[in-house]
């Protein structure tokens, strides 16, 4: 992975209130999958596409199709470990993925254009 292209905030621990993590699910139940993660797995380039939509537009949705419970457990661990996000919900193979930008962009922030 080359320096400086993946923003990590290891040690960075997010924790939303219960009524938080409610709002921003009713907020994502009408988002669209932005990243794919499938047969070659997580890599740099998944994870730069991971942290661009990330600052752009705070909520996401990701579609794991990585395959047994394990490989997706360990890519949604390696996914908030590197990029400082927050599991909203896992439903399926769809994961709904926060992290506060510092200066959201009204036009991109699904959270300031839902709220």
């Amino acid at each position: 992975m080359a320096s400086g292209t993946i923003r990590r905030q290891k040690g960075l621990i997010m924790t939303l209130s219960t009524d938080n993590k409610k709002r921003l699910r009713g907020i994502g139940h009408r988002l669209k999958p932005v990243v794919t993660v499938a047969g070659k797995g997580l890599t740099d380039n998944v994870l730069n596409e991971i942290d661009r939509a990330l600052t752009d537009h705070e909520l996401i949705k990701i579609k794991l199709a990585v395959g047994p419970r394990e490989l997706k457990a360990e890519a949604i661990r390696r996914i908030c470990e590197h990029l400082g996000a927050e599991n909203i919900q896992e439903i399926g193979h769809i994961l709904l993925l926060y992290r506060k930008a510092a200066k959201p962009d009204p036009r991109l922030s699904n959270l300031l254009r839902n709220a």
